[in-house]
């Protein structure tokens, strides 16, 4: 009896591997891989720095990131199995965040670097926004579902969606079209799966066959090549880290304003996400799950990562493919391997660019699509309102980094802010850039696009009280120096903060006055 009793429970948890976790295998390694590849080519490419660095640091401490966020999810999945009683639980899917790693590489790494000019230093910096963003990934699992609550959902998803898409979108075009021959076939075969649910033989993704076929195309085409120089042993330093991330954090506490509210919507994406696995079946704890990313972030950070973990999307498709935890454990171990072994040394050369930006593109216009679908028709335009800030950061790394070019002074603004001298300023808008008010949006672009959001949520809600308490939170933001400033410093002065108090006001005096002489029509449609 007993021992009938013991088999029914052990054939009650999930097995260690089955076929299923193949697929899973695929959808965490192969997306891992070209963020990996991501962060390679922009930390080496773009900003030059060192191997030393990139391979020897900041690869290996993702690599570990990733390794513990594997093994947990694995073991968050054996815990519910045992606890439920049941063998078809699925691992939640984990890797890097993608919308966070472009935000924090675009947002915080390229501007400390053109702004230090000393790679170490950068990247010491990056590396205590790194365990900053994981610290609030872990208070996530406190404050969490206050925020949600709280935040309207089109100006957290939106201001995300406007990152996404000026940022990732735009160079995904540009990447494909900087190399037609590879990136036009590659980028149709990818989007025949991601936006028709196309499928190969076997259930292969035509994403994975867009980024191998892709690699062994532009091989034999002779745009790639196998270099093995960089393979070898990487044991990162914690201690070289620690030292590092203790120093960083003076170099960027400017930056908060952006990390903050990435790490915000990083900690709300694991909610939806393993709300998700809800949906699914899998009844995760959401709490653990943050508290899961936020540490795994922050040990991560200490060998010398800079990027934050996050629970994926994807759930309930591996789910339907039978998927159980082994994928998760033996991604984990896979990656973080080749972290240490420098095995993306050998596949930084192997994948062109124009396979990337599918990645780019893909990402970014989910990002848009799910903001729209996540939020009611009527909220569309929050949503809209919220993607305008993030072109403000676009457009002043693009124009100052032009305009750099030809080595022209710059000068501190009133508002805290580098800018350039009114001359030059003037010269600007008389050639027809569109500069005038970008370096005030461009600082805390991402709180002011759910400032911004969210004030329009509430006044097509008509909630004008609510209009009231947004904009006041703007001015005691822009009081501090949190928005519309390069450095957190109080400024009774700042224009920024008069304008939101006027709004606050104007906006309560006509909430009390709503039934009287201030009504708004009941079936009032904009569009």
């Amino acid at each position: 009896m007993n021992n009938s009793k013991s088999k029914s429970i052990k054939s009650s948890i999930v097995p260690l591997f089955r076929s299923g976790d193949i697929g899973g295998l695929t959808y965490a390694i192969t997306n891992n891989i070209v963020n990996y590849i991501i962060v390679i080519a922009t930390l080496s490419g773009v900003l030059g720095w060192p191997d030393e660095i990139v391979f020897g640091r900041v690869i290996p401490g993702l690599s570990i990131g990733l390794l513990c966020g594997g093994l947990y999810y694995a073991y968050m999945g054996y815990k519910l199995s045992v606890k439920e009683g049941r063998s078809d639980v699925t691992a939640l899917p984990s890797g890097v965040s993608t919308p966070a790693m472009f935000v924090i590489l675009y947002g915080v790494v390229m501007p400390l670097h053109y702004a230090l000019g000393d790679p170490e230093v950068a990247w010491s910096a990056a590396v205590a926004a790194c365990f900053i963003g994981g610290f609030i990934e872990f208070i996530g699992g406190f404050i969490g579902p206050w925020m949600k609550a709280k935040l309207p959902r089109a100006a957290l998803l939106g201001t995300v969606a406007g990152i996404g898409f000026i940022w990732m979108a735009t160079q995904g075009v540009f990447d494909v079209y900087a190399d037609p021959m590879i990136g036009l076939p590659v980028l149709a075969i990818a989007m025949f799966g991601v936006f028709g649910g196309y499928l190969f033989p076997k259930k292969i993704p035509p994403l994975v066959v867009a980024i191998v076929g892709g690699m062994v195309y532009a091989f034999l085409l002779g745009r790639t090549g196998f270099d093995f120089t960089g393979v070898g042993f990487y044991i990162p330093n914690p201690i070289n880290s620690i030292q590092a991330l203790i120093n960083g954090f003076a170099v960027v506490l400017p930056f908060l304003t952006i990390i903050i509210p990435v790490e915000i919507y990083n900690f709300v994406e694991t909610m939806d996400n393993v709300e998700g696995a809800h949906a699914a079946g899998d009844n995760y704890s959401i709490r653990e799950a943050q508290f899961a990313d936020g540490i795994c972030t922050m040990i991560s950070s200490i060998f010398g990562g800079v990027v934050p973990n996050t629970v994926w999307l994807g759930h309930a498709g591996l789910k339907k493919s039978g998927a159980g935890i082994g994928y998760s454990i033996i991604s984990g171990i896979v990656l973080g391997l080749a972290g240490i072994f420098g095995l993306f040394t050998l596949l930084s050369g192997l994948v062109p660019p124009a396979v990337c930006a599918i990645t780019y593109l893909w990402c970014a216009i989910v990002m848009v699509s799910q903001a729209f679908k996540a939020c009611e028709v009527k909220h569309y335009a929050a949503i809209g309102v919220a993607m305008v800030p993030p072109v403000a950061d676009y457009m002043f790394t693009q124009i100052t980094g032009a305009v750099g070019v030809s080595n022209i002074w710059t000068e501190i603004l009133p508002s805290g802010l580098e800018g350039y001298s009114s001359e030059i300023t003037s010269s600007l808008i008389a050639n027809g850039v569109m500069w005038n008010g970008v370096p005030g949006v461009k600082a805390g672009a991402i709180v002011i696009g759910i400032l911004l959001s969210a004030i329009t949520v509430f006044i097509i809600d008509k909630r004008l009280d609510k209009v009231a308490i947004t904009a006041l939170a703007g001015a005691v933001l822009s009081l501090t120096g949190f928005i519309h400033s390069a450095q957190l410093i109080i400024n009774f002065k700042s224009p920024f903060v008069i304008g939101y108090t006027i709004v606050a006001v104007i906006s309560y005096i006509l909430h009390l006055n709503r039934n009287k002489w201030f009504k708004a029509e009941d079936d009032f449609e904009y569009v």
